[in-house]
């Protein structure tokens, strides 16, 4: 019969395919204060931590309490950073979506007020102000997407830093693994139709093709389940021929 293919093992959420928790430090979020607090704080270290890519940054706010922080490009140890009602919009404070100017660049974007920042944490991305409406502040995103967000929620000015971490070559097999077992990623991968037909439904033949069709539905069973899982769109768009 054959072995299961590797995205059913996968499925399950064995052990050996779990991301590593070893090494983290706390959560890299804003500090649970209240928003209409105002709050400063002084950056004690700086430091990195598994499976991220970009640096955190340890502060040290005027209550005693501690936080960790994705690090923007600039920021230094003994640096002084202010939070919340009151802040000046300038680089690496923390203030509310309204009041920061449109076309300043933010990171570490909160989703819902108060949630700590969800948005824009990778290294090197960063956001744009785009405008502020009655509906919410209108937030451009890396990709182009744009996004209304609730103007309490709190972001960072500035840039995440780490910029050109990706651009460095591993140069060995060993280190992308290490580096892929970090972050929680599957490596090495294998195509399906370059296995054999008992492990692979797109395995087997004389030539590495899959030999029918790739799209399979939603509800497919465990074993059949590779290609395009129900996708809604496959192949070229065709244009449509003018009267």
């Amino acid at each position: 019969m054959g072995k299961r293919p590797l995205v059913r093992r996968r499925g399950r959420g064995g052990k050996q395919f779990r991301a590593i928790t070893v090494g983290k430090l706390a959560p890299a979020k804003y500090p649970n204060f209240k928003l209409g607090e105002h709050h400063s704080g002084s950056v004690v270290d700086i430091v990195h931590e598994r499976g991220r890519d970009a640096p955190l940054t340890k502060i040290r706010f005027d209550n005693g309490t501690y936080s960790y922080v994705p690090a923007p490009e600039g920021i230094a140890v003994g640096e002084k950073i202010e939070l919340g009602i009151g802040a000046t919009a300038t680089a690496r404070n923390i203030l509310s979506l309204e009041a920061i100017p449109d076309g300043t660049s933010v990171c570490n974007i909160e989703r819902n007020a108060g949630d700590g920042g969800k948005l824009i944490k990778a290294a090197g991305s960063s956001a744009l102000v785009f405008a502020h409406g009655s509906e919410g502040v209108t937030i451009k995103f890396p990709s182009g997407k744009f996004l209304i967000v609730n103007p309490k929620c709190r972001a960072m000015i500035g840039i995440i830093a780490g910029a050109g971490k990706t651009e460095k070559p591993f140069l060995k097999a060993g280190n992308r693994a290490r580096y892929m077992q970090a972050h929680g990623r599957l490596y090495p991968t294998v195509r399906g139709i370059a296995q054999a037909a008992v492990y692979h439904p797109h395995g087997g033949g004389r030539h590495q093709h899959i030999g029918r069709q790739s799209s399979v539905g939603r509800t497919t069973p465990p074993g059949r389940k590779v290609g395009n899982i129900a996708p809604r769109k496959t192949g070229r768009g065709r244009v449509k021929e003018r009267k």
